[in-house]
């Protein structure tokens, strides 16, 4: 494995000072949440430690992140998610909720680019030009919003009862069977419009 490739695999050690400031160990620079999170868009992990502590605190920064890109006017997260996911704090099932957010999203990142690959096919030739691109624009920051989700579950955590994994799994078959009726419908617009 070459050095490069080996300080890839290596999550970046990022220290949090008491002033707020974030400092790069690998880069030995400051940096700021912005940097963090195009970090997070290149699929480059890190970890935040607090300076003085020592204590892992990249899941608070994580946090942070959202918190900022939401209000910055990039508003992904509905309303009544937000408050379900606060109501899940302090209920009986918060150790298995992370991983089921994780599958969550990338079982909704492989159905998007499903019904993009169908979109595109359908639409393509009625879409005036730009649109194409204003649509793959659009599927980018969806993929970078959803990659801010899968750090919340890390190696070595406990995983869900089997039992709560198999109510998930009916409740992600339920969602694949409703993509699959949206295929239909998409297929059916497509051969009236062949017409």
């Amino acid at each position: 494995m070459s050095d490069q490739a080996a300080s890839a695999a290596k999550p970046v050690i990022v220290k949090k000072y008491a002033n707020r400031r974030l400092y790069n160990t690998e880069s030995s620079s400051y940096i700021t949440l912005e940097n963090l999170a195009e970090m997070v868009r290149k699929d480059r992990d890190f970890v935040v430690y607090d300076a003085k502590s020592g204590e892992d605190i990249t899941r608070s920064v994580l946090t942070q992140i959202i918190v900022e890109e939401e209000g910055k006017g990039n508003a992904l997260l509905p309303t009544n998610f937000l408050r379900q996911l606060i109501g899940i704090y302090g209920g009986n099932v918060p150790g298995m909720t992370p991983h089921y957010i994780e599958q969550a999203m990338a079982n909704f990142a492989r159905q998007q680019e499903t019904v993009r690959e169908t979109m595109s096919k359908t639409l393509g030739p009625f879409m005036p030009p730009g649109m194409e691109d204003m649509s793959r624009k659009n599927m980018e920051m969806m993929e970078r919003a959803m990659s801010l989700f899968s750090p919340f579950y890390r190696e070595g955590e406990a995983r869900p009862d089997p039992d709560t994994v198999q109510d998930y799994q009916e409740e992600i078959l339920s969602l694949r069977g409703e993509v699959e009726r949206l295929q239909q419908e998409l297929a059916i617009l497509r051969a009236k419009s062949g017409k």
